[in-house]
C-alpha cells in the first residue's frame, strides 16, 4: 500500500472515530439538558398546583375543573388516592391514559418508555395538615423533544458525512502534493538506474514544506557526492591504468629482449634482469599503495585508542635514522602528548612524510610535537628542494607528482600523500603545506585532542 493511501485511510478512520465520539457526546448532552429543562417545567407546574388552596387542604381534589387550567396537550395529570383509586384526571393522549396507577407517598421523578415514546413523570404527595390524603401525578410525553432529537441526528449525520467526504478529497489532494517530491525522487532513481547517469531533482515549488525541501537538498547532495566519487573512481582507474602500463611495458620489452638476444649476450641479460627487477619492485609498491588507498576509503578503517604521540615520533625517528643514516631531530614541548586515534595509521602518516623529506633533502630533518588549547600539532620540516607554489594545491591528488622524472628516480608512485591526506581526514584533522623552491618544505598537521 502506498504512503498516500495509508495516510488517507489513517486520516479518514481517525476523523470518523473523532466524529462518532463527538456526535455521541452532542446527542447525550442535548438529551440531558433538554430533559432537565422538561423536568424544571413540570416541577414549576407542580409547585403552582400545590399552591392552589383547593389542593392544599385536600378537600378540592374532587373538583373536575381543578386540573383543566394546568392541562397541556402532551400531558396527563391525575390525583390518586392511597387505595390506587383515581379521583381526578385530565388528558387526551391514549398512551398516557393507559399508564398503570401506582400510589406513592414520597416525591418521585423519573423517565419511563412506553412503546416508542419516552414519558417523563413527577409524583408528589398531597397532605391535609399532617395527613396524607392523595398523590398528584404529572406525566408528559416527550414526542416533540424526540422529534427535535431526530432532526439533530439527521443534521449530525449529514454534516459528518460531508466532513468525511471533504476530508477524503482534501487529504488525497494534500498527500498528493506531500508525496510529489518523493515520487519525483523515485522516478529520478529509476531513470538513473535505467540510463546509468546521475541526475538531480529540481525543486518544484517554494511552497513545499521545510522537511521536503531538506529531503530534496539531501538527495541532491547525495547525487553530487556520488558524482564526485564516480569521477574520482574513473580518474583513479585511468591513472592506475597509466601507471601500471609503464612498468608492464618495460617488463614485457626486456622479457622479449631476453628471449631474442639475452641467452647469448651476458650484458643484455644482466641489463634486462636489473630492469625487470626494478620495475617489478615498483609495480609491487604501486599495487600495495593502491590497495592501501582503496582500504582507506572505508569508514571503519581506523582502530582508535589513546596513545602517546611523542613516543611514536621518537621511536620512528630512531628507526629511520638507523635505516637511512639521516639525522632526524625531534622537538616536543613535553615528554608526553596524548592523542585519541589510530596509532598505526598515525605512524604510517609520519612514515610517508618523513620518507618524502628524506628523499628530497640532504640536510637534517626536524619533527616538532606540541599541544596548545587541546590541539595536537605535528610539524615535519626539511631543507630540501622545496615545492613550487602553484603545485602545492595538487600535492594530495592521486598519482600526482611535482616532478615526474625526479619522482621516478626516487621510486615514488604518487599515492603516498593521498593516503596521508585520507588518514588526516578520517581523524578530522587538518594538514597544511608551506614550501619554497630550494629552501625546504614544512608540513603541519593538527588534530583535536579528544577523550
Amino acid at each position: 500500500m502506498t504512503l498516500r493511501k495509508r495516510f488517507t485511510l489513517f486520516t479518514i478512520f481517525w476523523l470518523i472515530f473523532i466524529l462518532i465520539l463527538f456526535n455521541i457526546f452532542v446527542y447525550f448532552y442535548v438529551i440531558k439538558i433538554t430533559t432537565e429543562s422538561e423536568e424544571r417545567v413540570i416541577g414549576n407546574k407542580v409547585n403552582l398546583m400545590l399552591e392552589n388552596p383547593l389542593i392544599q387542604n385536600g378537600k378540592g381534589i374532587y373538583d373536575p375543573d381543578l386540573l383543566s387550567e394546568y392541562y397541556n396537550v402532551n400531558e396527563m395529570i391525575r390525583i390518586v388516592l392511597p387505595d390506587n383509586r383515581v379521583v381526578n384526571i385530565t388528558g387526551s393522549d391514549p398512551v398516557l391514559l393507559n399508564l398503570p396507577v401506582q400510589f406513592q407517598n414520597n416525591h418521585d421523578t423519573g423517565m419511563i418508555s412506553k412503546g416508542n415514546e419516552r414519558i417523563l413523570y413527577m409524583r408528589v404527595p398531597i397532605f391535609d395538615g399532617s395527613n396524607l390524603v392523595a398523590m398528584l401525578e404529572v406525566n408528559r410525553v416527550l414526542n416533540e423533544l424526540d422529534d427535535y432529537l431526530q432532526i439533530l441526528v439527521a443534521a449530525l449525520t449529514v454534516t459528518s458525512a460531508g466532513a468525511i467526504l471533504f476530508a477524503i478529497f482534501g487529504t488525497y489532494w494534500f498527500t498528493s502534493r506531500l508525496t510529489a517530491p518523493m515520487q519525483q525522487m523515485v522516478n529520478t532513481m529509476r531513470e538513473i538506474d535505467r540510463s546509468g547517469k546521475l541526475r538531480k531533482i529540481e525543486p518544484s515549488s517554494s511552497e513545499e514544506s521545510a522537511e521536503l525541501q531538506q529531503l530534496v537538498r539531501a538527495f541532491n547532495q547525495m547525487i553530487e557526492r556520488l558524482d564526485r566519487t564516480f569521477a574520482r573512481q574513473k580518474q583513479f582507474v585511468a591513472d592506475a591504468s597509466h601507471e601500471l602500463k609503464t612498468p608492464l611495458t618495460v617488463i614485457s620489452s626486456y622479457a622479449g629482449m631476453l628471449k631474442r638476444w639475452g641467452r647469448d649476450d651476458e650484458n643484455v641479460r644482466n641489463e634486462a634482469i636489473e630492469a625487470i627487477d626494478r620495475e617489478t619492485t615498483r609495480l609491487q609498491s604501486l599495487t600495495k599503495s593502491m590497495l592501501m588507498l582503496a582500504e582507506a576509503e572505508q569508514e571503519d578503517w581506523l582502530r582508535q585508542e589513546l596513545f602517546d604521540v611523542v613516543h611514536v615520533v621518537n621511536e620512528l625517528a630512531g628507526m629511520l635514522q638507523t635505516t637511512f643514516q639521516r639525522t632526524i631531530r625531534v622537538k616536543a614541548m613535553s615528554k608526553q602528548v596524548r592523542l585519541y586515534g589510530d596509532k598505526d595509521k598515525i605512524r604510517q602518516l609520519l612514515v610517508i612524510l618523513l620518507d618524502n623529506a628524506i628523499k628530497y633533502s640532504k640536510e637534517p630533518i626536524e619533527v616538532s610535537v606540541s599541544l596548545m588549547k587541546n590541539i595536537v600539532k605535528i610539524e615535519v620540516k626539511d631543507k630540501g628542494i622545496g615545492i613550487p607554489e602553484n603545485e602545492i594545491p595538487h600535492m594530495f591528488e592521486r598519482f600526482y607528482r611535482v616532478d615526474g622524472a625526479r619522482s621516478r628516480a626516487t621510486g615514488g608512485v604518487g599515492l603516498g600523500l593521498s593516503i596521508a591526506k585520507r588518514i588526516v581526514d578520517l581523524h578530522e584533522g587538518k594538514i597544511d603545506v608551506f614550501s619554497l623552491p630550494d629552501l625546504g618544505t614544512t608540513i603541519s598537521i593538527q588534530f583535536k585532542q579528544r577523550k
